[in-house]
């Protein structure tokens, strides 16, 4: 993923995505005691998620192509006094970290991704955890009338994520993904998914 587009995003003003705060779900999933161990956030952004998260006490490392954004996240760790780790990176290529992590976040990065990249993606976050680990997935859902865009159906979120790939879903539910051109936020599914493979 070339981080260059991404980056623009962060550099010509708010990306759409970049609402100051937490997104409203991952808030619930946090509160609700899903961030356990060592947690990365892939495609952070800004760092607001992780920010968020490590504030509970966590260990957060987020990772991003978008070199702008993980500058803005790193001031407001600073800020904070949050000692979030920002790492510029791959989200196709996880494994270069050479770290294991015991919970994953992804807001809003999986819609993102083609079809045909979709399996390489999983790869990836398959292979920074280990059986146990959890993650979590926020993204567009096809499910309603205010979509935001790559919209993904709930048949394709779990062909993604089948049993041959490591990975078990455990609950899949309709959410919403709050940003900066639609104040209730715009469909999205949230998923809870189980680290199974090897």
């Amino acid at each position: 993923m070339s981080g260059q587009p991404w980056d623009a995003s962060y550099r010509d003003g708010p990306a759409p995505w970049d609402i100051g705060g937490p997104q409203p779900a991952v808030v619930r999933v946090a509160q609700a005691g899903g961030f356990t161990g060592t947690v990365l956030d892939a495609g952070c952004g800004s760092g607001e998620n992780a920010l968020f998260i490590a504030a509970l006490g966590v260990d957060v490392v987020g990772v991003d192509v978008a070199a702008t954004a993980l500058a803005l996240g790193r001031e407001k760790a600073a800020e904070r006094g949050l000692g979030v780790e920002f790492v510029e990176g791959d989200a196709f290529d996880l494994g270069r970290l050479g770290r294991r992590f015991d919970t994953v976040l992804d807001c809003g990065l999986f819609h993102s991704c083609d079809q045909d990249e979709r399996p390489r993606y999983v790869a990836s976050l398959a292979s920074v955890t280990a059986p146990g680990a959890s993650l979590y997935v926020l993204c567009f859902s096809d499910d309603g009338t205010e979509l935001g865009p790559h919209p993904v159906s709930r048949d394709k979120v779990e062909a993604a994520f089948a049993p041959a790939t490591g990975w078990a879903i455990a609950d899949i539910g309709r959410d919403r993904i709050h940003t900066t051109f639609q104040e209730n936020g715009v469909a999205a599914w949230l998923v809870t998914i189980l680290r199974v493979g090897g």
